[in-house]
């Protein structure tokens, strides 16, 4: 959460000038994790800033938002779709597809334990091997993510919280793993038994107690 003492923080640092522009500017990430009383202060630091300030929330979440807040603000609506496009060669649509099927898949891996996806393969049964590879670069993009959050010690997207809980060296292992089979797939390769790897090392490196 955002805490009231943080917007405190905030509130301090910009009843000072700046040296080099004659706009100040700060942006909240997650603006959502405002608790009551941050908030409620930052209404206050809305309603009567000290100077040209500027600020920015950014949020997926604009409803969680509260209205006093958000009544003050012009809304600005910002897409995506170009970015995932670019990114991965494929539609928003497809990409919130893999995204979904993702959460099951990681979460039945990390949280469950659960072997059963080596011979049910509900979750990826339906995909070409383009999309498993997609899937697979999506995949390592979310472990990169927590390895990166881990090391600046920051906190998780909430689908994936539970990766906070590994430590440095078994994330880089598995961003490893995942590096590895990237490249394996691009080759004439069997992607069950790529995909059944992928379940027994990620549950051998969690034994590993690393």
């Amino acid at each position: 959460m955002i805490k009231k003492n943080q917007i405190l923080e905030l509130k301090s640092l910009f009843s000072k000038a700046s040296l080099y522009t004659k706009e100040s500017i700060y942006i909240i990430v997650n603006a959502e994790k405002m608790n009551k009383d941050s908030a409620n202060t930052m209404l206050k630091f809305l309603e009567e800033p000290d100077g040209d300030v500027i600020g920015f929330f950014i949020t997926n979440e604009r409803d969680n938002i509260i209205p006093t807040i958000s009544s003050r603000c012009q809304l600005i609506e910002a897409d995506f779709t170009n970015e995932i496009y670019e990114k991965y060669n494929i539609t928003l649509e497809k990409y919130e597809i893999l995204k979904s099927i993702l959460n099951e898949y990681v979460y039945k891996l990390e949280v469950e334990n659960n072997n059963s996806i080596l011979y049910n393969k509900q979750y990826i049964k339906d995909l070409d091997k383009n999309d498993e590879k997609i899937l697979l670069q999506i995949m390592l993009d979310i472990y990169k993510d927590a390895l990166n959050n881990k090391y600046l010690k920051k906190e998780m997207d909430k689908n994936y919280e539970y990766l906070n809980n590994y430590s440095f060296i078994n994330l880089k292992k598995k961003v490893n793993l995942l590096i590895e089979l990237l490249k394996e797939i691009s080759y004439n390769i069997n992607t069950d038994l790529l995909f059944d790897r992928l379940v027994i090392e990620i549950e051998a490196i969690n034994n590993e107690n690393l």
